[in-house]
C-alpha cells in the first residue's frame, strides 16, 4: 500500500513552532494522513485541522498523555477505524531539564524519564504489534546530541540520560522488529530554533552558540521534520538501527 493508505501518529505535536507540527506537515505532504497527539487537545486539534486545510490530507487531533497508560489507549482507540492503519510513528513528546545533577530532585528525574522514555514506550508497545502484523511500520524517536556529547546547551543529566535512553531502545527495537517489516530509527537534533529554545537563541547568546556551528546558523524545525520524513519513506525499508545527527556540524564524532 502507498503512504496515503496509512496514518503517521506524531507525539507532542500541537505546539505552533515545534519540531513535531512541522513534521505532520512534511509528513502530509508526502501523503501520509496525520494523527497529532498532545497534552494540550485544543492545540492538537488546531494543529490537525491546519494540516487538513493545506495539505488535503485525513487527520486528526487528541488530547493526550504520553505518561498514562490509559489516556493512550483511548487516544489510541479514538484513531481506530476513523483513519486509515498506522503506519508510522514519531515518538516526539518530551520534555528538557536544565537542572544539574547536583541540584534534581527525585520528581524531576522521575518526570524526565517519565515523558521521554516511559511515554515512548507506552505507545509503541500499543502500535508495534499491528505494524508487525501488517509487515509494514516506520518508528523514528526523537532524541538529542545531549545524549550524544552527554548534556548541551539545554539538557542537564536527567534530560541526556533519557535521550540516551531513547537510542538504546530504538537499537534493541531494531533488531526485534526488523524481519516483520519495521524500521526503527532516531533522530538526535542539536541547536534548533523552537518553543523550548526561543528565549536562549537571542542576541549575544545566540551568537555565541552558532559561532560553534561550522554552518554558521542553528537549526530549524524544517531540517529535522525532512530527515523524520525521509525515515518514514516506503522506499528507506533498508535503513534501521541508525541515529541521524542534525546539528549544523557542531557535534561531529
Amino acid at each position: 500500500m502507498p503512504v496515503s493508505d496509512k496514518t503517521a501518529i506524531i507525539t507532542g505535536a500541537g505546539s505552533k513552532r515545534g519540531i513535531g507540527r512541522a513534521t505532520a506537515h512534511a509528513l502530509a505532504v508526502a501523503g501520509w494522513n496525520v494523527a497529532i497527539l498532545d497534552l494540550d487537545e485544543p492545540s492538537a486539534k488546531e494543529a490537525a485541522d491546519e494540516v487538513a486545510e493545506q495539505r488535503q490530507v485525513q487527520t486528526a487531533g487528541i488530547g493526550c498523555d504520553v505518561t498514562d497508560e490509559g489516556s493512550v489507549e483511548a487516544a489510541l482507540a479514538a484513531l481506530d477505524g476513523s483513519l486509515p492503519p498506522v503506519g508510522a510513528l514519531v515518538n516526539n513528546a518530551g520534555i528538557t531539564s536544565p537542572t544539574r545533577f547536583l541540584d534534581v530532585t527525585d520528581e524531576e528525574w522521575d518526570r524526565i524519564f517519565a515523558v521521554n522514555v516511559r511515554g515512548s514506550y507506552n505507545i509503541t508497545r500499543r502500535v508495534a504489534p499491528g505494524m508487525a502484523v501488517r509487515r509494514f511500520g516506520r518508528i523514528v524517536f526523537l532524541s538529542s546530541v545531549s545524549a550524544e556529547r552527554g548534556g548541551g546547551v539545554f539538557g542537564g543529566v536527567a534530560y541526556s540520560a533519557a535521550k540516551a535512553g531513547q537510542l538504546g531502545f530504538a537499537r534493541a527495537l531494531a533488531r526485534e522488529l526488523g524481519p516483520n517489516g519495521v524500521t526503527v530509527n532516531s533522530v538526535a537534533p542539536g541547536l534548533i530554533g523552537t518553543d523550548i529554545t526561543g528565549g536562549a537563541l537571542e542576541g549575544e547568546r545566540k551568537a555565541q552558540l552558532v559561532a560553534q556551528i561550522p554552518v554558521g546558523r542553528n537549526g530549524n524545525v524544517n531540517d529535522v521534520a525532512d530527515l523524520i520524513t525521509f525515515l518514514c519513506r516506503e522506499e528507506s525499508s533498508y535503513i534501521t538501527g541508525v541515529t541521524y545527527d542534525v546539528n549544523g556540524g557542531s557535534h561531529i564524532h
